[in-house]
């Protein structure tokens, strides 16, 4: 794990425009609102004929992913080439190049292609952070999950799904159901949620999913689904990892989707209009039924489509706070 300091002072320009992106952590309610707002007006590019803007042209993204993700690097790639960039793609493997030294070699290299942004995938808590730190001036860091830390891309396509289908966030309760304690999925979800002022924010897991003093975020906690789940507004389901089978974290994969897993009957304690969300990929008959998965209430496809448009929002914009900041300096 690599130490993590105030990210807002890594993640912002002096103008106070995103320059980074590393955690939702600390970020105002008018930049998470112009993240959405950005990313609105990029969701309809899919259905248009020519599926791309210039806004990155002549610019090069690497996506440095030390942890395979397939969805989540193929939809950052795609964002990427939306906004016209060169893209190069790098899986590296953490045996070599996990910590220190050895990781600060690899952005220089990578620093010596002039490459102008990182996108970075790390399993463990803030390496995205350290990097961001330690790369050259003028080259932006995206974020793309690191450890049990943040997701925050993740985290603001599911507030931009939430926002396209709910409309204001201050009446809702939503309800976050699964590895609370591993997810940093869940942890990205509940600072947003709270920054852009949701009602209620509930969490719903086993004991032993849940991290301690999770109160501190300002959640409530709950370890019976229907209680967590009465009148909900938004549901967010997680994945749950094969390998928190295997551990005595959990009994089984049978009595979990018993206790915690989402089903139609369990759903009916949510409102009626309740929506259903998960970051995938779904685990069927362990987190949630199939009937509700591809249910009329599910927004999974849409997250998917929404996530394409939030990282051509970030990285936009990123780019954009790092050219300010460089403008800035020239002056000065």
């Amino acid at each position: 794990m690599f130490e993590i300091t105030d990210p807002n002072n890594i993640q912002l320009n002096s103008e106070g425009q995103l320059k980074h992106f590393i955690t939702t952590e600390g970020l105002s309610r008018e930049l998470l609102t112009e993240i959405i707002d950005t990313a609105d007006s990029f969701v309809d590019m899919s259905a248009q004929q020519v599926k791309k803007v210039p806004l990155l042209r002549g610019k090069t993204v690497v996506n440095l992913f030390f942890e395979s993700s397939t969805r989540t690097l193929s939809t950052f790639e795609l964002a990427a080439k939306r906004l016209s960039a060169d893209v190069l793609n790098l899986n590296i493997s953490t045996s070599s190049t996990s910590k220190g030294e050895t990781l600060k070699d690899t952005l220089q290299t990578l620093e010596a292609m002039h490459s102008d942004m990182f996108v970075v995938r790390h399993s463990d808590s803030g390496a995205a952070h350290f990097i961001a730190e330690h790369v050259t001036p003028n080259v932006a860091v995206i974020n793309a999950g690191d450890g049990r830390h943040a997701h925050p891309t993740q985290a603001m396509l599911d507030m931009l799904t939430i926002k396209r289908h709910k409309g204001d966030f201050s009446p809702l309760v939503v309800t976050i159901i699964g590895d609370i304690l591993h997810s940093r999925v869940a942890r990205s979800q509940i600072h947003a949620l709270r920054t852009l002022g949701a009602a209620e924010i509930r969490v719903v897991a086993p004991n032993t999913l849940l991290p301690r003093n999770i109160e501190a975020l300002g959640v409530k906690v709950f370890t019976n689904m229907e209680s967590g789940l009465k009148d909900a507004d938004v549901v967010i389901m997680l994945r749950l990892q094969k390998e928190r089978m295997q551990s005595a974290l959990l009994p089984s994969e049978s009595e979990f989707y018993k206790l915690f897993g989402l089903t139609n009957e369990k759903l009916q304690h949510a409102k009626p209009d309740a929506v259903v969300m998960h970051p995938g990929p779904i685990n069927r008959g362990v987190e949630i039924e199939s009937a509700v998965a591809d249910g009329h209430q599910s927004l999974i496809l849409d997250q998917v489509t929404n996530g394409i448009a939030v990282r051509m929002a970030v990285m936009s914009m990123s780019m954009s706070g790092q050219m300010t900041e460089k403008n800035l300096k020239t002056e000065a």
